[in-house]
């Protein structure tokens, strides 16, 4: 009995039919570009020198890729708006206030500032104590990307 996928121009045939619903149906996806700006948002609840160093690095390349920025420093991560923690923390907040000057927004954990002990007097200048609308703002903006560090 004759088969019509037996025959070489019968597999080339259905090869090509194959080739032609792949394309057809990839068409159909919505593909994430990378030239998109969706907003980011960064959760960053620690103080460790190089984990606030990498993710420091990473939100200024995406920033600069045109990307919104919010950052929301929360545990720990609030010592590095703190005038308490400038010697330790100096590089850092550095490179915090030159993101806010280039429109970041970065935000603090109010109730984490109660657990460090850390008050709004003590928070360098830029940093915005964070609230439910602020937060919510910039979390749930359309399209916003996530990140926790």
């Amino acid at each position: 009995m004759f088969h019509p996928l037996s025959t070489e121009v019968g597999m080339q045939f259905f090869k090509t039919v194959l080739l032609a619903l792949a394309l057809i149906v990839s068409g159909l996806s919505n593909p994430v570009f990378a030239e998109d700006k969706d907003p980011l948002f960064i959760a960053l609840s620690s103080d460790a020198t190089r984990r606030v160093g990498h993710v420091l690095h990473f939100a200024e390349l995406q920033r600069a890729r045109g990307h919104s920025l919010t950052i929301w420093l929360n545990e720990s991560g609030i010592l590095l708006a703190s005038r308490k923690y400038a010697e330790k923390h100096a590089d850092h907040q550095k490179a915090l206030a030159e993101l806010m000057s280039k429109g970041a927004t970065v935000l603090i954990c109010h109730y984490c500032m109660q657990q460090f002990d850390v008050e709004a007097s003590d928070l360098l200048p830029g940093f915005k104590i964070g609230s439910p609308e602020l937060l919510g703002n910039a979390l749930f903006k359309d399209d916003t990307k996530t990140l926790s560090w």
